[in-house]
């Protein structure tokens, strides 16, 4: 890989499984990765260094989703590493479930404050300062289609970035940039695996047509797609990587 000018892509959440997965992907593509994470500054770290040990060009920033000035941060730092903003992909999502019964609104407020609150700030950025042709992936859940006991707060959030996602590619009109949201189902990770028993996830990999949990290179080859140019008829759409978990 040469180190002339090259595209420039963030994408937050990227010391998780599914982010990680996806910053090293976009890498392979030739995309220069800024990688966004808000806590485990180790995880982000090694996927760094293990984008730039197979030749690509990467770098990690600190950058909580839900901190407007975080996140213009975060823009401003990729612009200067690369020059330009061709890719953004949020990643960055908690998930605690809790009975709505309970009334843990602290718990429903930190669920929003990220996933959609964080959506709404980088969404806010990258209708701005991503250049003509580029591409805005966020992050949903094949979940909302269950309504799971539990996953209230979770579902609620995603629904919302769902409509966000809609709502933003019409308002990007005339500007060439495709704006789409994947929402895995189960997948391998330790933001899903975390809390559940061996019967559980046994019971949840048996679900899909498939009968295997996803895989984070199995979501990073669906936003390989929509980053790429094969990707660019789809647009303000939501796809379900999930095996079938329908």
């Amino acid at each position: 890989m040469t180190n002339g000018p090259m595209k420039g892509a963030i994408v937050t959440g990227a010391s998780g499984g599914i982010g990680g997965a996806v910053a090293k992907r976009l890498a392979r593509d030739g995309f220069g990765v800024v990688l966004s994470y808000a806590g485990k500054a180790a995880k982000a770290e090694e996927a760094v260094a293990g984008i730039r040990a197979a030749g690509g060009r990467a770098i990690a920033v600190s950058a909580d989703v839900a901190d407007p000035k975080d996140v213009d941060r975060l823009f401003k730092q990729t612009l200067e590493q690369f020059g330009t903003i061709d890719v953004v992909v949020n990643c960055a999502g908690i998930m605690p479930l809790r009975p709505i019964a309970e009334g843990d609104l602290q718990l429903f407020d930190k669920v929003i404050a990220t996933n959609l609150r964080g959506s709404f700030v980088v969404l806010a950025q990258a209708a701005r300062q991503t250049s003509a042709g580029g591409r805005i992936i966020m992050f949903s859940s094949s979940v909302i289609a269950k309504a799971f006991p539990t996953y209230g707060p979770y579902i609620a959030s995603k629904a919302g970035v769902e409509g966000l996602v809609h709502v933003l590619a019409n308002e990007l009109r005339g500007r060439n940039i495709t704006v789409n949201a994947v929402a895995p189902g189960p997948v391998a990770t330790e933001l899903f695996l975390a809390g559940k028993s061996d019967a559980q996830i046994e019971q949840l990999s048996k679900r899909p047509p498939l009968e295997r949990l996803g895989q984070p290179d199995d979501i990073a080859g669906v936003v390989s797609f929509l980053a790429g140019p094969a990707g660019g008829w789809v647009n303000g759409q939501v796809l379900r990587a999930n095996g079938g978990f329908a």
